[in-house]
């Protein structure tokens, strides 16, 4: 097996090359988000499918790889196109995927034919909000059975998109969750205890989040995050700089929260807990991860990968418009935005 990341007996070299460092933290105080001038296009590499997905995994299978990925991103998608370029752009990273998954690109706007696992027939588009699709790129993946075995939901750097790899590859989701694995494969998850950046809009402990007897006034964002961590830092020194971005945070509740502190809580719900508790029960394994909740604490969606300014000032629109009440997911909303 072509290792690219620490295994439980020891640490491969290959794991510690795109470990959070300077030029994580530089490649993505840089990364512009808007949507691109020009479109992209699937990789050639890609399957050349009918978008039968049942048909798509069992050749996948056959060929003896362990499952599909399905891709759903969009033409104009700068995520996407970081993906595809930064991630997927990675000779040993491509080199691994080809391996052991074929990959089945669908454009979450587009209105070709597909057949799902269980025989349902959809357009690309009605596939995608039937998979709640709230940001690009998603992927899904799908094991020898059909059986989903992870998802992720946006850009992810290279180091982290190596350990999703092998953790569906190697079967280890049959019996733990990736936030599990990442921890026990010493993939870069917890980092040295450090201060976390405050924000003036932070409410200060203690974090009594209850919303379930009595509403809350104002829409609520809870921000996981660690110490001495990069893409935390990057968050507060970029887009939490922004002027129309913080005007924005103002207008809800917001919350701190160091993800693996024992810090009490008393979660939107009404559930006493900590803060690690807390994260573990979410499956959180991206920091910094933004959870929004609506006044009656319930979720309404989560950013848990990488974000810059142009995403982010809309999903604050999306929540403090109200609109999440009308459309289930944000992508449905931006649609109808563009129509």
């Amino acid at each position: 097996m072509l290792l690219f990341l620490c295994t439980l007996a020891g640490v491969t070299q290959a794991a510690t090359e795109d470990e959070p460092g300077d030029e994580f933290f530089d490649q993505f105080e840089n990364f512009e988000d808007a949507p691109l001038p020009e479109a992209i296009t699937h990789p050639a590499w890609f399957k050349l499918s009918f978008l039968d997905l049942g048909d798509d995994l069992a050749e996948a299978v056959a060929h003896g790889k362990q499952g599909l990925i399905v891709y759903l991103g969009q033409k104009y998608c700068a995520y996407c196109r970081k993906l595809l370029e930064n991630d997927f752009g990675k000779a040993d990273i491509r080199t691994y995927t080809r391996k052991h998954f074929d990959v089945v690109g669908i454009d979450i706007h587009g209105q070709r034919e597909v057949t799902d696992l269980n025989g349902s027939i959809w357009t690309e588009r009605s596939f995608a909000v039937k998979q709640k699709v709230n940001f690009t790129p998603t992927l899904i993946f799908y094991d020898a059975s059909g059986r989903e075995a992870l998802r992720l939901t946006g850009y992810y750097p290279p180091y982290k998109f190596r350990a999703a790899l092998e953790y569906v590859a190697d079967g280890y989701y049959r019996t733990e969750d990736f936030r599990t694995y990442l921890a026990r494969a010493g993939v870069p998850l917890k980092f040295e205890a450090g201060d976390l950046n405050e924000e003036d809009f932070f409410s200060p402990p203690p974090h009594a989040l209850d919303r379930s007897r009595i509403p809350g006034q104002r829409p609520l964002v809870v921000f996981f995050e660690q110490g001495d961590c990069h893409a935390c830092d990057v968050l507060h020194s970029g887009p939490l700089r922004d002027a129309d971005i913080r005007r924005r945070f103002l207008k809800m509740d917001a919350t701190q929260l160091n993800m693996w502190s024992d810090t009490p809580v008393i979660t939107p719900t009404g559930e006493h807990t900590t803060a690690r508790k807390w994260a573990d029960e979410l499956g959180l394994f991206y920091a910094p991860t933004l959870i929004f909740f609506d006044e009656r604490g319930h979720e309404i969606l989560r950013v848990d990968s990488v974000v810059q300014f142009y995403r982010l000032k809309n999903v604050l629109d999306y929540i403090l418009s109200g609109a999440y009440r009308r459309y289930p997911t944000f992508q449905q909303w931006r649609s109808e935005q563009h129509r």
